[in-house]
């Protein structure tokens, strides 16, 4: 099978997705020496935190581990990442990926509290409903031009869209499903985070939620949506640069395949100058409703793979064009008025997205389970909306 296909898999095939269960329990050792460095009790710490010294005692001793909070204020307190807190060999932890913004830098802190956003999302899994085994993965993924491409057209056929087609992102949703991934739409605004997709992998559940920001410029949102859907793709890879690699380069194929960068070259070749060459790029762009970059990468892409002269114009007066003309939010697009009223954002989500996280949260709500703060910590937003996401959702 050439390298890069896609295969189905059952999950008598998936060991390699799947970890033993283990619990989780805090390296004592490294925490004892933290506590020895700054002249510490476990009692000054318990103060500290505002746990009783009980608590710390338990945390140490393996028969307890922090709520996601506490796990937050413990590591900011004594200034270690979760790699030095949590001991990894015991420790089935969720894997996380990030799609920044920008030039945005992922600190520890980040890293630790979509972690602790990973264990609060454990509990709800039982509330979900119980996805089908036969799932699809590329099992030798590549970002060799050819087997990427091949890819992408296997990709595009399973969901029945045509070679030189626009891919809308609504067409994407049901590989999502298909494969144990939860779409998580959120509003986390357009400047105010560092991140605007969070890919949280739950190893022993086997199960994905994928948390998308609807604060971002619908050519963006489309690239991060075949961005997560690659990682979706290839679970084995999560969380690491090569994982990262071919996510990237499979959304680019997919919103902008073979076919389609081969006939925006010819007519962009033909133009001598720079402005020329990029008035067509900009057409192809605003059609396929994709960024300026992508359509440059994807058309540069196809002519290095073929031999052929690459385009004059620089990527430096892309990205130049590319930010000072943006499309609408997809808020904008889903919602009137803005912000958008819970009733409005549940219902586009399921509506919309098919999520199942949000009738499974009420399902665990009316379960008698947690209250606001579970959908404060657990969706990373502030307390007045998941305040009011817990009314609507306690009806």
């Amino acid at each position: 099978m050439p390298s890069g296909h896609l295969i189905k898999l059952d999950s008598h095939h998936m060991t390699t997705y799947n970890s033993p269960a283990m619990h989780k329990v805090i390296h004592s050792e490294r925490l004892r020496q933290a506590l020895q460095a700054r002249g510490w009790t476990q009692k000054t710490l318990a103060t500290e935190l505002g746990v009783t010294a009980q608590a710390v005692t338990n945390w140490i001793k393996g028969d307890d581990f922090p709520r996601p909070d506490k796990l937050l204020k413990l590591a900011t307190t004594l200034k270690l990442g979760f790699a030095d807190l949590v001991d990894s060999r015991k420790a089935n932890r969720p894997i996380i990926a990030f799609r920044k913004k920008g030039a945005a830098k992922t600190t520890d802190e980040h890293v630790l509290k979509a972690t602790a956003m990973g264990s609060l999302l454990k509990p709800l899994v039982p509330f979900l409903p119980v996805f089908k085994s036969l799932r699809v993965q590329a099992p030798s993924p590549s970002i060799e031009y050819n087997a990427l491409q091949a890819t992408a057209s296997e990709v595009r056929d399973r969901i029945g869209l045509g070679a030189e087609a626009a891919l809308p992102y609504e067409h994407l949703i049901e590989q999502f499903r298909n494969n144990a991934a939860v779409i998580v739409p959120v509003l986390w605004g357009e400047k105010k985070n560092h991140k605007n997709a969070l890919h949280i992998l739950l190893p022993e559940e086997q199960i994905t939620f994928i948390f998308l920001n609807l604060d971002t410029r619908i050519e963006d949102f489309k690239f991060w949506m075949a961005h997560e859907l690659a990682h979706v793709y290839t679970p084995d890879l999560a969380g690491t640069d090569e994982g990262e690699d071919f996510a990237d380069a499979l959304a680019g194929a997919l919103l902008f395949p073979r076919a389609i960068a081969s006939a925006a070259y010819a007519k962009a070749i033909k133009h001598e100058s720079a402005h020329g060459q990029i008035s067509e790029l900009q057409a192809y762009a605003e059609e396929h409703e994709i960024s300026l970059f992508t359509v440059f990468q994807q058309v540069n892409g196809y002519a290095k793979a073929s031999g052929l002269d690459l385009l004059s114009c620089r990527e430096l007066e892309i990205h130049k064009i590319r930010n000072s003309q943006r499309g609408k939010l997809v808020s904008e697009m889903l919602f009137e008025p803005i912000p958008a009223e819970p009733v409005a954002y549940i219902a586009a989500s399921q509506n919309v997205f098919r999520s199942e996280f949000f009738p499974a949260l009420q399902r665990m709500i009316k379960s008698g389970g947690p209250g606001a703060g579970y959908v404060q910590q657990v969706m990373d937003i502030s307390h007045r909306d998941a305040v009011e996401l817990y009314v609507e959702l306690s009806k």
